[in-house]
């Protein structure tokens, strides 16, 4: 993290980033306020769009809150806008698009939860007061009027801002009880903006953190996507931890605050975590995009199927033996239990399992063989499992450094000329099921799939095989099992 992103900000300097993103977007903002005001309707942007015109990081993405009633504001926007949908209809907002913008305007509201419901209760409201004193944070709770541009701020938001804090419009212990995602937030906004959580704001989070349990798995999945794929997740992390919230939300991670690393230093394995995840991010740009939760989250579950294998060795020795298949199995059911996607879950899954596989490969003593099969268990992960298995190396001996970063590095160069050679990342067997069928003289049915993987352990071994000795070989298999 750098040190920058960490700064204060002066007011000058704010008011300066945010004419400059006002007047970028004046023509949509202005043209729809006057929309509102012929209507007899307040229209104001708020939220996240005015705080990151004051960091100078707007999106297309525009937030607004208005009196208009959700019906009032579709027909306003309807004449106005490329493109409209009502699914937010239930809580009041409205989307639509205009050229490159993405607009959702929300009628004045406030949000409650009863302590046993996983939904909130939707009233209106008809001030734009009310409707900031009930946001999440200050630096949330800012707003401009359009089509005049006044800016309004009842709670220091801009003063939070420039000093890069974290702070409730009103108590904490209400906002929360509100929302007690909105604890998840707190950690999530660290993690994406750098900024600081304010001391009683990190009281109410630890005291209330149980509350997080009345919030849906898929509302509390979303918002540790965010903060893991943020600029700083490590700030998010350990607010989580520190709070107690993890311990219901990801209990795997504080769990590894209690174990030391197999060897023996005076880090545990939560910090050493923490180390991988970060220096995953840093070899992030070999898979050619932004942020990429498989590879971070990845990371994040590496090694907490340590705490269930540790053994206390004769002579001091702590070991964690299988603890990359038992971590595979934790990692499977943390998502499964936060209803990610199939596809994350075996992605995931499989860079846990495969994370110490490396190690074997020793000073360069693996066969081609062993080589192949590497290439085929990572799958489509291989870039991925380059990446974690690089990020796992965090010795302070830089030379042992050197020598696993020069021995990862002749492992991918074997991977690639193999590569070029034999095509490593669609191997199959030489001869296809139907080939199988003929040459043996028999239908569909076990033995094909049986005679496929004979062919497909054969190609690890070996390499590639002509069609003869491909089919030289099947035979004396076949002849081998009786048949």
């Amino acid at each position: 993290m750098s040190d920058a992103a960490l700064q204060p900000l002066t007011i000058v300097e704010i008011q300066s980033r945010v004419a400059t993103e006002l007047a970028r977007i004046g023509s949509v903002i202005d043209e729809l306020g006057e929309l509102f005001a012929a209507a007899g309707e307040e229209l104001a942007l708020v939220g996240g769009p005015v705080r990151d015109a004051m960091i100078g990081r707007l999106q297309q993405d525009l937030d607004f809150t208005t009196s208009a009633r959700p019906e009032v504001t579709e027909r306003l926007v309807s004449g106005w806008a490329d493109a409209v949908w009502d699914m937010g209809r239930a809580f009041g907002t409205i989307g639509c698009r205009k050229g490159p913008w993405q607009v959702e305007i929300t009628t004045y509201r406030s949000e409650t939860y009863d302590p046993s419901s996983r939904k909130p209760d939707v009233d209106f409201g008809d001030t734009l007061a009310g409707d900031l004193g009930r946001r999440d944070f200050t630096v949330n709770a800012m707003a401009v009027r359009v089509p005049g541009r006044e800016f309004v701020d009842h709670f220091g938001g801009i003063v939070d801002l420039a000093e890069r804090v974290l702070r409730t419009p009103g108590r904490p212990e209400d906002s929360f009880s509100d929302d007690p995602l909105r604890m998840m937030r707190a950690a999530r906004f660290a993690a994406q903006l750098g900024f600081a959580v304010a001391p009683d704001v990190v009281e109410a989070m630890t005291a209330m953190a149980g509350r997080i349990e009345i919030i849906s798995a898929e509302r509390v999945r979303d918002e540790l996507v965010k903060l893991v794929c943020a600029p700083h997740p490590r700030l998010g992390l350990t607010l989580l931890v520190d709070t107690g919230l993890a311990a219901y939300v990801l209990p795997e991670l504080p769990a590894l605050a209690l174990e030391r690393d197999e060897h023996h230093r005076h880090k545990d394995v939560y910090e050493h975590t923490l180390t991988v995840l970060e220096q995953s991010i840093e070899l992030e740009h070999r898979l050619g995009g932004g942020p990429d939760f498989v590879s971070r989250f990845a990371a994040l579950m590496h090694d907490v199927g340590k705490p269930r294998t540790r053994r206390f060795e004769p002579g001091g020795v702590v070991t964690f033996h299988h603890h990359d298949v038992v971590g595979a199995k934790l990692t499977r059911k943390r998502m499964q239990a936060l209803r990610f996607s199939n596809s994350d879950i075996e992605a995931v899954s499989r860079l846990v399992e495969l994370h110490l596989r490396f190690h074997g490969y020793g000073s360069g003593e693996w066969t081609d063989s062993a080589v192949r099969r590497y290439v085929r268990d990572a799958g489509d992960q291989l870039e991925r499992l380059h990446i974690l298995t690089r990020a796992d190396c965090t010795t302070r001996n830089q030379r042992k450094a050197d020598r696993l970063r020069r021995t990862y590095d002749s492992l991918e160069e074997r991977i690639a000329r193999l590569g070029e050679e034999e095509e490593l990342a669609a191997i199959r067997p030489d001869l296809d099921g139907t080939r199988i069928m003929e040459v043996l003289g028999i239908g569909p049915g076990p033995e094909v799939g049986a005679a496929y993987r004979f062919l497909l352990e054969l190609r690890m071994d070996e390499g590639p095989q002509s069609p003869e000795r491909a089919e030289a070989a099947l035979r004396a298999w076949w002849a081998d099992r009786g048949a």
